[in-house]
């Protein structure tokens, strides 16, 4: 008993001392972030974490009236954690027309939307020159809407399949309209993980080169990380390091988005995070990615009550209004498909903050007090 105290005791001193280099401003190690998964109480990194994010943020609290389109789940590489990718041949596949899609943003832009986020599987019958157009013919019809548009993984493989340098596929898709880059694809950095939920699509260099090269010729991305599937807690915090050297280096990331892993109709299958460790891995991300300046709260994949606890948990953004996500519900999430502008109004403001509208490179558009 008495040795079990004494642990009890150095445990607690550690802690303390992490927590006065965190109110120090000083840079939390890769060992202190994994001791505070391991060791601390959710409500010592919640209180850590908001304070955190209040030096950065105040109380206000975004979002953005966006539109999420998923073009199509005809994808190549068929990963083990993703219930949405299908082959052609499946019946379940479907592909958007250039027609459909511009009506769904039209719809968006009609509403006020000011960004339309565009993710889907990717076709192996797709040539470089259809994802160019897509953003090209929704840039020519509403000139005003930001276009967020396909993620590392996309661009990749573009380049793969043309031959093609990152960095000349992204001036490409640039010229015709690109703001914005979205963060999926990231996963988990792990090789050892990625090896079995997603071998063959772009590793982690890879995934990080494309952003280096998008910060490189001025378009801002985002990044992400899936979680609670096969990772440990060292292999989040590796991730984690190797988002805030990138960033570091570039400065060219907006947010970082922790997605919860949702296991239905998936090939590993397993179980969904608790709401405890949805809320301890959005705390320890703010305070150990400490040159980022947003963490989201993907209401999406959290749910709106967890969403709004991560408010004061350190997150900041809860993301937008979304209204068609396909990709998380297609592995079971029960979270609503979209919401309107006054329901994320209503969720910020009863989590206790200022809801902020907000552009997609977190310009405020209106604060609602």
């Amino acid at each position: 008993m008495q040795l079990d105290l004494l642990i009890d005791r150095v445990a607690i001193k550690v802690l303390r001392v992490i927590g006065e280099k965190i109110l120090e401003g000083k840079r939390l190690s890769v060992e202190d972030a994994i001791r505070l998964f391991y060791e601390a109480d959710l409500s010592y990194v919640g209180a850590l974490a908001e304070w955190v994010n209040r030096k950065k943020n105040g109380h206000f609290a975004y979002f953005v009236v966006n539109r999420q389109i998923n073009p199509t789940n005809i994808c190549i590489y068929q990963c083990n954690f993703c219930s949405f990718g299908v082959v052609k041949s499946d019946p379940r596949a479907y592909e958007m027309s250039l027609e459909e899609v511009l009506r769904k943003v039209e719809e968006t832009y009609k509403m006020g939307g000011r960004e339309v986020h565009i993710v889907g599987g990717i076709p192996p019958h797709w040539k470089v020159e259809h994802y160019v157009n897509l953003v090209k013919e929704i840039k020519r019809a509403f000139p005003d809407m930001v276009v967020k548009a396909w993620t590392a993984i996309e661009i990749h493989h573009m380049s793969k399949i043309s031959g093609r340098s990152y960095e000349d596929i992204l001036l490409e898709l640039k010229s015709v309209g690109l703001d914005a880059i979205p963060g999926g694809g990231a996963e988990i950095f792990s090789e050892r993980v990625r090896k079995i939920i997603a071998p063959y699509k772009a590793n982690a260099e890879e995934y990080l080169q494309v952003h280096r090269t998008a910060h490189k010729l001025g378009i801002p991305t985002n990044a992400t990380m899936l979680y609670g599937h096969l990772e440990t807690y060292e292999e989040r915090v590796e991730h984690m390091e190797r988002l805030r050297s990138l960033q570091d280096e570039t400065g060219g990331f907006q947010v970082f988005i922790p997605l919860a892993y949702w296991p239905e109709g998936t090939r590993i299958g397993g179980k969904r995070t608790s709401s405890v460790d949805d809320l301890k891995t959005i705390a320890i991300s703010r305070l150990f990615l400490d040159n980022f300046d947003h963490i989201k709260a993907y209401w999406v994949t959290l749910g709106e009550r967890v969403a709004q606890v991560a408010l004061n948990m350190g997150a900041d953004d809860l993301d937008g209004t979304i209204q068609e996500e396909k990709i998380v519900h297609s592995a079971g999430t029960t979270s609503a498909v979209g919401h309107t502008k006054e329901r994320l109004i209503k969720l910020i403001r009863s989590a206790g903050k200022i809801p902020v509208e907000r552009d997609t490179f977190y310009n405020p558009v209106a604060i609602y007090p």
